[in-house]
């Protein structure tokens, strides 16, 4: 993961997330969807707020797209959410989905990262335009 300062984190965060709102014109755009919230949930997870919103994506997505299993494990990270922090008990790496072990620590599937890289790059080149 990239060194991020606070306001960088947020701005990466706000990159990633507005992908998953609007993933465009793609051959499969609930799978965007859920690559472009997983790699939020890695740039985010240290962040409690960001961690928290998340996994509440997360659990929206699950929840519209009837994958109740998700929907399930979504619920159950928000609520073991404040624990992890506690507890700083937050695996690199892990991209939040209930497919995913809670406390797995990971690399991040390719496209994720690659997402991330893209959000981080334009993140950084915006602000040397300021």
């Amino acid at each position: 993961m990239y060194p991020l300062t606070h306001d960088e984190r947020r701005q990466v965060y706000r990159r990633l997330v507005r992908g998953a709102e609007d993933p465009g014109s793609v051959a499969d755009p609930l799978a965007d969807r859920w690559n472009f919230l997983m790699a939020a949930h890695v740039v985010g997870q240290y962040d409690p707020a960001l961690h928290l919103d998340s996994h509440r994506r997360m659990l929206h997505l699950a929840r519209a797209s009837g994958d109740w299993h998700e929907a399930a494990g979504q619920a159950l990270r928000i609520t073991l959410l404040p624990l992890g922090h506690l507890l700083q008990r937050l695996p690199e790496g892990n991209v939040g989905r209930a497919t995913v072990g809670i406390t797995e620590a990971m690399v991040p599937p390719e496209p994720v990262q690659l997402l991330i890289d893209w959000a981080v790059l334009g993140t950084r080149i915006a602000g040397t335009r300021r």
